[in-house]
């Protein structure tokens, strides 16, 4: 009947710091993407999500609106003013899961694009957002926003929690090589341990995020006037107060490092963090080496992406 797809993510600064109010620079990630087909059930079978990929199928009522992919399908429902359907909503992905490039809200709003198109209605990427921040919340407990917000708008932002995102020129195009560690890392976990963190520390934890922020808005500028020198200066930098953090790990630090002595520019880790990705800023010429190398120092799989130059 429909289908609805959406990309991935890299937070390129500010983690971890934008969820107490500072500052974050996202762009999504188009080579990888969650895709949902709906399609006719049973009659009376009502709406159910088939989640083949990772071998279950979840009926859309009920107690299910406690599985976060459940529930987003019943608020887009709720809005698009449809009763409970007999439809069959397939979703795939090739998004590493638990990784920071987003995979459930990339899942979430490939299900709502689906989902509006199924019904010949459409949806603002504001209307998305909103809806699958709520799916978010039982994702990852306290979610930024960041990620639905850049996946449903597809295009990278500056992101205060609590404002509207805001698009920004890009005087260069910005390459990055993502290398994933292969090691699973829930969101929710990393900022619950930040959370607790901070409550116990924090003046400490205050003091970090306000680096991070400082960081984040001199990248602004950096993106802004092309000056990727200092963008790689200010990633490398980004990275160190994460691990101030503590939400490193020795195999993010060794991608990092082998990324650096590769060529490229500067790298961090990029989401939540201890596994999960890091993301590699680099010239083009440069990208495969800086992947090789990547793989050399342990890196299950290598993306390359660019983020366009745009006014």
């Amino acid at each position: 009947m429909a289908t609805g797809s959406a990309p991935g993510k890299v937070i390129l600064f500010g983690e971890h710091a934008v969820v107490y109010g500072r500052p974050a620079i996202a762009a999504p990630v188009s080579q990888v993407a969650a895709t949902a087909t709906v399609t006719p059930g049973a009659p009376g079978s009502g709406c159910v999500l088939d989640l083949s990929d990772i071998g279950e199928t979840v009926p859309v009522t009920g107690a299910s609106t406690e599985q976060p992919l459940a529930l987003v399908t019943k608020l887009a429902l709720d809005v698009l003013g449809l009763a409970t359907p007999d439809w069959r909503i397939v979703l795939h992905s090739t998004i590493p899961v638990s990784s920071g490039l987003g995979s459930g809200a990339a899942a979430a709003t490939a299900i709502v694009r689906a989902i509006a198109a199924a019904s010949d209605r459409s949806l603002t990427a504001g209307e998305i957002s909103a809806l699958v921040y709520q799916s978010e919340t039982l994702f990852h407990g306290t979610p930024s926003g960041i990620d639905n917000t850049v996946i449903a708008y597809e295009q990278p932002v500056w992101f205060v929690r609590g404002q509207p995102p805001e698009p920004f020129s890009i005087a260069r195009p910005v390459t990055l090589v993502i290398g994933d560690t292969g090691i699973a890392s829930p969101t929710s976990i990393t900022v619950g341990d930040v959370r607790r963190g901070w409550q116990a520390d924090p003046r400490r934890y205050e003091y970090v995020f306000d680096a991070i922020a400082r960081a984040t808005v001199a990248a602004y500028h950096a993106i802004e006037s092309g000056d990727l020198a200092e963008l790689g200066r200010l990633m490398n930098g980004n990275h160190a107060l994460l691990q101030e953090l503590e939400v490193s790990s020795p195999e993010l630090d060794r991608l990092c490092a082998a990324a650096r002595q590769a060529g490229a520019l500067g790298a961090k880790l990029s989401g939540g963090g201890r596994g999960g990705n890091m993301i590699a800023l680099v010239e083009p010429a440069a990208a495969e080496t800086v992947a090789s190398a990547l793989r050399q120092a342990g890196t299950v799989r290598t993306i390359t992406t660019t983020v366009a130059a745009c006014a």
